[in-house]
């Protein structure tokens, strides 16, 4: 069972359903979207972001950036970033997920980030959370990202 159990772990983030009453958040564009969990606030119409309680608890922001090329993330840039192993949860050619920095106080935020191509561009997902926030909501949000326009 333990083996298994490791393996799991090891596999890399696939995109999910979005769990259930979680709500929908799309970039400025329409061509992006993420979900979040049903206690957190779109941030203002149309601008891609959430938040819990307030953007210094929480916040998750999807973009689109048009004519930029998604691919998976070179040794060297990852050695440039300073991305730890344990910290590259998926680096495929699909997506990208990362944790960019780890908390080392309860006031100071964790930080996210996960890329998946898009047709005409790259789909992202910034997340900022304090170790206070539930830790699987980072990855179920960044699982939950997906280009609404057709695939590359």
């Amino acid at each position: 069972m333990i083996p298994t159990l490791i393996l799991l772990c090891c596999l890399p983030a696939r995109p999910q359903t979005t769990p259930a009453r979680w709500q929908e958040i799309k970039d400025a564009k329409a061509a992006c979207q993420i979900a979040v969990p049903p206690d957190w606030a779109p941030l203002g119409d149309n601008t891609g972001a959430a938040v819990f309680h307030d953007s210094t608890t929480a916040i998750a922001v999807v973009t689109f950036q048009p004519d930029q090329e998604f691919k998976p993330l070179t040794p060297m840039l990852l050695r440039i970033m300073a991305v730890p192993r344990e910290k590259m949860f998926e680096n495929s050619t699909t997506r990208i997920f990362y944790q960019e920095k780890t908390s080392h106080k309860t006031d100071d935020p964790n930080t996210f980030s996960a890329s998946v191509p898009a047709k005409g561009g790259t789909c992202s997902c910034h997340l900022v959370i304090l170790p206070s926030v539930a830790g699987d909501v980072a990855t179920k949000i960044a699982q939950s990202l997906v280009a609404l326009r057709d695939k590359p």
